[in-house]
């Protein structure tokens, strides 16, 4: 079985055969990345298992209201398991000190992800692409452990199914996707609750953050663009560098087919944060600059200082509005 085929059996028998394990995700973790933490964490406490979930920095406060938030350890210093699970990380630099430290005192790792540019680490693969959701992929693994769903991880799951699909407006929504919705939703996920607390559900601090940035908003050759200083984000009162989804609200303007957020770490480096319209690859931009994530949304950390990183991306994303899609015109693409 060659990696790039999930091995479902695999995965079933190394969790059943686990006394203890260890849940790991992504740092500077999404909706996607919490929801697969806490659903699994939840299903497979249900199952019996003895389960820890890490990640660096803990749960981001938009998403404590999730159950089992305040069970999830924001490092790892301590302990040793049979298994490791890595969810939503598409590399292994991406699950931070958690990650680290848990490969080195775990017996076993499984890589649960759903990015195209998974580097397949770990020992047991489930890397779906095809999937809108890491939570997605878990939904077919728990399907295949005949496990039944609680409302608790049910909830967690259509946390990440809603998140990463915008409120199931990316393009690789499908029949499918909307099935596996209902059957969240018939397991009890409140999806209109999940809607309110995720998507529509931002700080004023944020919008802060949004009126600096947006004063820095450019638009040339398609590519919107805008930028987020520390010093932004001090006056804001925020301590993360987090974009709160600006970049997909960027790349909803009609004369744009990709959006750019460039944010300033506290070493000088700087996160991008991209989004496109179909028919635009980012993942093509983020993956030769050292990061990953998907054809419409993806993301890099590359060396500063802000203006110099600023003018070397948004030249390689000209260059993919310019050999994108020829045949659409911005105003009536269709949104990401």
């Amino acid at each position: 079985m060659t990696p790039d085929t999930p091995n479902w059996p695999g995965a079933v028998r190394a969790i059943d055969a686990a006394a203890s394990i260890l849940l790991v995700t992504h740092v500077n973790p999404d909706g996607d990345a919490i929801g697969s933490l806490l659903g699994l964490a939840a299903a497979l406490r249900e199952r019996g298992r003895r389960v820890d979930a890490a990640v660096d920095g803990g749960v981001p406060d938009f998403l404590a209201f999730l159950a089992g938030a305040d069970s999830v350890r924001d490092g790892l210093d301590a302990g040793e398991w049979d298994l490791m699970i890595s969810l939503d990380a598409s590399d292994e630099a991406r699950t931070g000190q958690a990650g680290a430290y848990g490969r080195a005192h775990s017996r076993a790792v499984m890589n649960v992800d759903h990015h195209p540019t998974n580097t397949f680490f770990g020992d047991i693969f489930l890397v779906l692409p095809e999937a809108v959701s890491t939570t997605e992929v878990l939904f077919r693994l728990l399907d295949h452990m005949q496990q039944p769903l609680s409302a608790e991880a049910a909830t967690a799951l259509l946390t990440g199914l809603v998140t990463d699909t915008l409120g199931f407006r990316t393009n690789n929504v499908t029949a499918a996707t909307l099935r596996i919705a209902v059957a969240l939703m018939e397991a009890g996920a409140p999806l209109r609750e999940v809607i309110a607390r995720t998507l529509n559900n931002k700080s004023y601090k944020v919008l802060l953050l949004w009126q600096r940035a947006l004063a820095s908003m450019t638009l040339h050759d398609q590519v919107i663009a805008a930028s987020i200083s520390q010093e932004d984000l001090r006056s804001a009162g925020l301590a993360d560098a987090t974009d709160a989804g600006l970049s997909s609200f960027l790349v909803s303007a009609r004369e744009a087919v990709i959006a750019v957020v460039f944010k300033e770490l506290e070493d000088g480096r700087v996160e991008l944060s991209m989004r496109s319209k179909p028919g635009y690859d980012v993942a093509s931009v983020a993956l030769g600059l050292g990061g990953g994530g998907h054809v419409q949304a993806a993301g890099a950390t590359i060396d500063g200082p802000l203006p110099a990183a600023r003018a070397r991306v948004l030249a390689l994303l000209q260059q993919v509005a310019q050999s994108g899609s020829a045949g659409l015109q911005p105003a009536e693409t269709p949104l990401a």
